[in-house]
C-alpha cells in the first residue's frame, strides 16, 4: 500500500467519525450507538474532510497502476460530492428514496440484535432519534432560506411516508423492532421509551413537512438542465449526452417490446399480445407463491442455487461472498434493494423486498431476474468480492466508494448475462427479464424527458402524445402503458424518478457502458479474451465511476 492508499485509509476512519449512520451501513464497528449530526455544522465538517482529502489527493503522484486507479476513482467521486454539498443538493435533497430521515431509519435495519452490548447500542440510537431529527430540521429550513428546497410533492410524499411508518396497523416500525427483541428488565423499558419517542419524532417530522416546508416547496418537480446534468455525472461517474441518450431510450424500448412480442407469442400462442401472455403467467398456479414468508423462501433458494451454479465455472466467487440473506423489510415502500456486509462479513450481504402492504400473492415469473440482479451475479457478487479484495484494494475503495452506473449497472448486465449462459430459457422468465429491461429503457426516456422538460419526438415509434412536452402526469401515463407493475409500485418508481433525478437511468445508462467496456475489451484482446477474465479484472478494480472504469480496463 502506498500514499494513496495511506490517505484513503486515514480518509475512512475520519468519516466514520463524522458519520456513524454510514459507518455502520458499510459494517464499520464501534459507532453504532450515535447518529450523524445532521445540523448545518454537521454537513460542512463532513464536507471540510471531503475538501482536505481532495487537496492532499492532489499532491500525491501515483506509483503503481492500482494507485492511478485509486486516485482517479477519489477523485471522481469526493470531488462530485463536494459539488453537490456546495450548490447545496447534499443538505437540502428530500424524496421518498433519500433523505437525512431515511438515512437514520434504515440504519436500524442493519444494526447487530443481539447481546446486551448490541441492544444498548439500539436503546441509544431509539433515545438520539428526536434530537437528530430537531438538528435536521435545522438545515432543512436553513436551506429553504437559502432557496435550496425539494418539491412542495416530494415533501408531501415523504409526510405520508412518517405516517405509514408509525402507524399501528401500518409498518409501526420503531415499536415493531422493539416487539421483535423481547427485552425486559431496565433495558427493555429503555428500548421501549425510545421507540415511543422515535415514533414521536417522525410523526412530527412528518407535520413539519406538511406544515412548514411544503408550502414553500417548488411547485415544478422538473430538476431543470442545469442540475440535471450534475446529477447525472454523480451517479454515472461519466458525462454524457443527454440528449443523445434520451433518443437511445425509444430504440431501445422499442427494440425489448419486439423481444416481447416474440416471447409472448411462446408462452400464449402465435397471435397472443404481450398482456395475454402476462395474464397467462399470473393465472398459472405454478408460479404464484402466496404469503411474504414463502416467497422469501423461493427467494433464497433461488439465490444459493445460482451461487452454487456459477462457483467455479464462470466466475470465482470467494468464500465469504458464498453466504446471502433474503429478507422482508420492515417498510412497504415497494422497493427493492440489496445491503452489504459488515466489513469482518459477520453481518452477510442481504436482499430486502420492501412489500407493499396488502400485497400476498407474488409472481415468481417476474421476480427470477430480480434474485439474479440483487444476488449473484449482481450486487452480491460485485459488492462482496469487492469487500474481500483487501490485498489489491484500500478501506475507501471497499468500503465506501459506491457509484449508482457502475452498480446497477452492473446488475442489470449481469440479468442480461444470465440469459446468455441459459438461465432465462424458461419463456416466462425470460418474459419477466425483458419487461425488467423495459422498465429500465422507459425511465431512461421518462426521467430525462420530465426533468429537462423535453418535446416528446413526433416520430416516436410508440405514437405517444407527439409534439408534446412531458409532465409528470405524461409520464404516469407512459409507465403504465409500457411496464407490467402493480400501481402501488409503479407509483412509488414515478415518485422516485421525481424526487432523485438523475438516478433511475443509470441503470440501463450504466448497463450500456458496461457491454461497450466489454465490447472494447474483445477488441483489444482478440483472440485472447476470456469472459471469466474479463469478469475478474473488472470487479478487482471495485467501484468506479464509469469513465475511470473505462480508462482503468483499458490500462489493463
Amino acid at each position: 500500500m502506498g500514499r494513496i492508499d495511506d490517505l484513503a485509509n486515514r480518509y475512512v476512519a475520519d468519516w466514520a467519525a463524522l458519520s456513524p449512520t454510514g459507518a455502520t451501513s458499510v459494517g464499520i464497528a464501534g459507532h453504532d450507538d450515535k447518529f450523524d449530526d445532521l445540523s448545518p455544522d454537521g454537513y460542512a465538517a463532513r464536507a471540510e474532510l471531503t475538501r482536505r482529502t481532495l487537496a492532499e489527493l492532489d499532491t500525491i503522484e501515483p506509483v503503481t497502476e492500482a494507485e492511478r486507479t485509486a486516485r482517479e476513482a477519489m477523485q471522481e467521486r469526493l470531488g462530485l460530492e463536494l459539488d453537490r454539498y456546495d450548490t447545496g443538493e447534499t443538505a437540502s435533497e428530500v424524496s421518498v428514496i433519500t433523505s437525512g430521515l431515511h438515512e437514520i431509519r434504515m440504519v436500524f435495519d442493519l444494526m447487530p440484535t443481539e447481546g446486551e452490548q448490541a441492544r444498548a447500542n439500539l436503546a441509544a440510537r431509539l433515545n438520539l432519534f428526536a434530537s437528530t431529527l430537531e438538528d435536521y430540521k435545522t438545515t432543512l429550513r436553513e436551506s429553504a432560506a437559502a432557496g435550496r428546497i425539494s418539491s412542495r410533492a416530494q415533501l408531501i410524499e415523504v409526510a405520508k411516508q412518517c405516517d405509514t411508518w408509525v402507524d399501528p396497523d401500518g409498518d409501526n416500525v420503531f415499536h415493531g423492532l422493539v416487539d421483535r427483541l423481547g427485552e425486559d428488565g431496565s433495558l427493555g423499558a429503555e428500548l421501549r421509551r425510545g421507540a415511543a419517542a422515535a415514533t414521536a419524532a417522525t410523526a412530527e417530522f412528518g407535520q413539519f413537512l406538511r406544515a412548514e416546508l411544503a408550502p414553500h416547496g417548488r411547485e415544478k418537480q422538473a430538476a431543470g438542465r442545469e442540475r440535471y446534468e450534475l446529477a447525472s455525472q454523480y451517479f454515472l461517474g461519466a458525462r454524457i449526452d443527454l440528449d443523445e441518450t434520451y433518443a437511445w431510450g425509444f430504440t431501445e424500448l422499442a427494440r425489448l417490446e419486439a423481444d416481447m412480442r416474440t416471447v409472448a407469442a411462446q408462452i400464449a400462442g402465435p397471435s397472443a399480445t404481450i398482456d395475454e401472455a402476462v395474464a397467462a403467467l399470473d393465472a398459472d398456479p405454478a408460479r404464484t407463491i402466496r404469503g411474504r414468508d414463502a416467497f422469501r423462501d423461493w427467494m433464497q433458494e433461488l439465490a444459493d442455487q445460482a451461487i452454487s451454479d456459477l462457483n467455479g465455472t464462470h466466475f470465482d466467487i470467494p468464500e465469504q461472498v458464498r453466504r446471502i440473506e433474503c429478507m422482508i423489510a420492515p417498510t412497504s415502500d415497494g422497493s427493492i434493494y440489496y445491503t452489504g456486509p459488515s466489513e469482518d462479513f459477520a453481518r452477510p450481504g442481504r436482499m430486502w423486498w420492501a412489500v407493499p402492504q396488502g400485497l400476498t400473492d407474488f409472481s415468481t415469473w417476474r421476480e427470477v431476474t430480480t434474485v439474479y440482479h440483487e444476488g449473484v451475479p449482481g450486487h452480491h457478487l460485485q459488492i462482496g468480492q469487492t469487500a474481500v479484495r483487501a490485498e489489491l484494494l484500500n478501506r475507501w475503495q471497499r468500503l465506501l466508494c459506491w457509484v449508482s452506473g457502475h452498480g446497477e449497472g452492473w446488475a442489470l448486465y449481469a440479468e442480461r448475462l444470465m440469459e446468455e449462459l441459459g438461465y432465462l430459457d424458461d419463456p416466462g422468465n425470460r418474459l419477466g427479464m425483458l419487461d425488467g429491461q423495459a422498465l429500465r429503457a422507459a425511465r431512461v426516456i421518462v426521467d430525462i424527458g420530465m426533468h429537462l422538460e423535453l418535446e416528446i419526438p413526433k416520430d416516436n415509434p410508440f405514437d405517444f402524445h407527439p409534439g408534446e412536452r412531458w409532465t409528470p402526469e405524461l409520464g404516469w401515463e407512459f409507465l403504465r402503458a409500457h411496464c407490467r407493475v402493480p400501481d402501488e409500485m409503479l407509483r412509488f418508481e414515478l415518485n422516485r424518478y421525481l424526487g432523485w433525478p438523475g438516478q433511475a437511468p443509470s441503470y440501463k445508462v450504466g448497463e450500456r457502458i458496461w457491454l461497450q467496456a466489454r465490447e472494447d475489451a474483445k477488441a483489444r484482446k482478440g483472440a485472447d479474451f476470456d469472459l471469466r477474465e474479463f469478469h475478474r479484472q473488472a470487479l478487482d478494480l471495485g467501484a468506479l465511476g464509469l469513465d475511470p472504469l473505462r480508462r482503468a480496463l483499458a490500462r489493463l
